[in-house]
């Protein structure tokens, strides 16, 4: 019963994420043509540009839409680990997308400061620009709110595009309206520079939005750590089942898509059974999976028996008395002295 319940859950995610990326497609394909049409006909880069930014944007959500439909495929024998990362390379592919884009914008910009020309009907650019950055608000928006809550580096690429476009179409807005009214109050000041001008801001703030895409879709690509806060979930969780874990190290986390990968090792009891162990390791997996519903957990079992060494130290949830007196009967055990003897520093105490 639960497993048909988180299959449903899985696949409902999976038709969210879906339908988003059509909406993006959607949109933007509207918007490409309704502003290149009116920025053709009034002359403005800077609406040309927005709509160049458009056709970077559906390219992307086309990408967006194939890395969805693709890392949804379950793990099979080529890739043991699953498709997951086919949305972190999506991406960064749009990222990239978003740099040649902001470098043919600014390129046409500067021809047009070399070249200047006088706009007709600003006010129709102002319009369409304004009209284009409450569609993409919206779209974004939801965007937005599908990837995060499935975790979706696609659809947040994808709507990073869109919230950028935002904020560079109205830019432009103010760009165009000021030369309508600069037209309408000053008739013989020359104000068509701003239409470039505007360009060039469109472009500043699309490389940032790029700089940030690249960041953050690629670390995964490179295997980074989860982040910090969520190391420490981790870390707290397998905390919880102190005493009967007496310790864990060799901490290893990262990311596949929404998929997070976990491994760690869990220090107990000497005298545990395997049957005892085993269930022990199989609870504190589960814990991190109920925590974080798509990750793989992979935990393997060492025997504590007070041969404290440097890497179980770090990890250690025993109190320094119960450790001292499992070092004195592992001594006696021994004959000896273990080769890792110290008193350990409390600050390794958790």
């Amino acid at each position: 019963m639960a497993e048909m319940q988180a299959n449903r859950a899985d696949e409902d995610k999976e038709r969210r994420k879906h339908w988003a990326a059509l909406l993006s497609v959607f949109s933007n394909s509207f918007l490409i043509i309704f502003k290149l049409a009116v920025g053709l006909f009034i002359g403005s880069i800077s609406v040309i540009s927005e709509a160049i930014h458009s056709g970077v944007d559906l390219l992307a959500s086309f990408i967006a839409l194939f890395g969805v439909k693709k890392s949804a495929k379950p793990a099979d024998e080529c890739h043991p680990f699953g498709h997951g990362k086919l949305e972190n390379l999506s991406g960064t592919v749009e990222a990239l997308l978003i740099f040649v884009a902001a470098g043919w914008i600014m390129y046409e910009a500067v021809q047009k400061f070399l070249e200047p020309h006088v706009l007709r009907l600003p006010a129709w650019g102002a319009g369409v620009m304004l009209f284009s950055a409450l569609a993409n608000y919206l779209v974004s928006r939801y965007l937005f709110r599908v990837g995060y809550e499935t975790e979706s580096m696609a659809l947040q690429a994808d709507a990073w595009h869109l919230r950028t476009d935002v904020y560079t179409s109205l830019g432009v807005t103010v760009g165009l309206s000021a030369i309508w009214l600069g037209e309408a109050v000053f008739p013989d000041l020359a104000l068509h520079w701003i239409d470039p001008a505007a360009a060039i801001v469109v472009a500043g703030l699309i490389l940032h939005a790029a700089y940030h895409l690249t960041r953050e879709s690629g670390r995964d690509l490179l295997d980074a750590s989860l982040p910090p806060d969520e190391e420490r979930t981790i870390q707290e969780l397998v905390c919880s089942f102190s005493p009967d874990v007496r310790g864990y190290h060799g901490l290893r986390t990262r990311k596949s898509g929404s998929q997070r990968f976990v491994e760690l090792h869990l220090q107990l009891d000497a005298d545990m059974s395997v049957e005892q162990s085993h269930n022990l390791a199989e609870e504190v997996s589960r814990a991190i999976k109920g925590y974080y519903t798509e990750s793989n957990v992979t935990v393997h079992v060492e025997p504590c028996n007070g041969n404290c060494t440097e890497k179980c130290l770090e990890g250690c949830l025993l109190e320094e008395g119960t450790r001292k007196q499992m070092r004195q009967h592992f001594k006696a055990e021994s004959g000896g002295t273990p080769p890792n003897d110290r008193e350990p520093d409390d600050s390794v105490n958790q």
